[in-house]
């Protein structure tokens, strides 16, 4: 399909909806009802949502922005020094009440999630359709980027590992229920990210004022990767890890977060020249690597004591 196709495509979905959060008669937000009864929308992703109904990537120009989300999966070969300034990755033994965790997380891109009726119709697969219908010149920072998101989209999995791209917010809870093995509708399943400012966390250090074990025995993790517009990675992974919900506060005691936490027991089939080794001291198989969730990543929990 011509780019300027796909333009009059996303340009005419835009206007027929009003401006605040998606509606309940929207199809991405009925379909997150119909699909994962009795949880909300968490407000990071009504807003991508949001963006991607009312601005169309299309149209804007594309910066290659870093994202902290990518150096999370386990092919991630982001450089550790980097990554070691935003605090996202630390020992399990961190997680106590009282202790003291020094983070900078950067400010997200306000990526657009696509409607699903128009992700069909955009590129994904192919780098130069990609590029045409975004108007990225090649040897570009962008271009880079996409070159690098097809690249790990289309790699095979880690031993152990099950993994999807997607690329609506449809397509992402669908691959979640499908890898839980949940049939739609089930309400042992429910969907959390991370509560903090889409404009990041200064860097400073933060109190760690309560911490608490998420409420699951299976997880799938879906993470955002460079893209013009919102592409998940979700994975879940057969060796087992912890999850919690950390609460943060800043010097000034006031809180200003609550971070989704993962803990992976078995590293053994990770990159070795993934940087949280690098960060923590230790090598694949080591001791548990832990990482928080950054804005706008989704975590998909089967509660415990339920079949799957």
């Amino acid at each position: 399909m011509h780019p300027s196709t796909l333009l009059l495509i996303v340009v005419v979905t835009g206007a027929s909806v009003v401006h605040g959060h998606p509606a309940t008669d929207t199809p991405a937000a009925q379909f997150w009802q119909q699909v994962l009864p009795g949880t909300t929308m968490p407000e990071a992703i009504a807003d991508l949502v949001k963006n991607g109904i009312e601005h169309s990537p299309l149209v804007e120009h594309y910066s290659a922005i870093p994202s902290i989300s990518v150096c999370t999966l386990f092919s991630s070969a982001c450089n550790p020094r980097t990554v070691a300034e935003t605090g996202i990755f630390f020992h399990e033994s961190r997680l106590l009440p009282g202790s003291t965790m020094t983070l900078s997380f950067p400010g997200e891109a306000a990526t657009a999630i696509l409607p699903h009726d128009v992700a069909d119709k955009v590129p994904f697969g192919n780098l130069g359709d990609v590029l045409a219908a975004f108007n990225i010149p090649a040897g570009s920072g962008e271009a880079d980027q996409v070159r690098h998101t097809l690249s790990r989209c289309q790699e095979p999995p880690v031993a152990g590992e099950v993994k999807s791209c997607t690329t609506s917010l449809e397509s992402t809870v669908q691959s979640a229920m499908d890898m839980l093995g949940t049939v739609n509708g089930d309400k042992a399943v429910w969907a959390a990210t991370s509560e903090l400012p889409r404009c990041g966390l200064p860097r400073q250090p933060y109190v760690v004022k309560a911490v608490a074990p998420l409420d699951g025995n299976r997880y799938v993790s879906c993470h955002k990767v460079p893209f013009p517009y919102a592409v998940y990675q979700c994975h879940i992974a057969g060796n087992g890890y912890r999850a919690y919900v950390v609460s943060l506060s800043g010097l000034s005691g006031d809180k200003v977060a609550s971070m989704l936490a993962f803990c992976h027991v078995d590293t053994s089939s990770w990159n070795p020249a993934h940087p949280a080794f690098e960060i923590l001291n230790s090598r694949p198989g080591g001791t548990p690597v832990c990482h928080f969730m950054p804005y706008g990543d989704l975590a998909f929990v089967k509660k415990a004591g339920r079949a799957y």
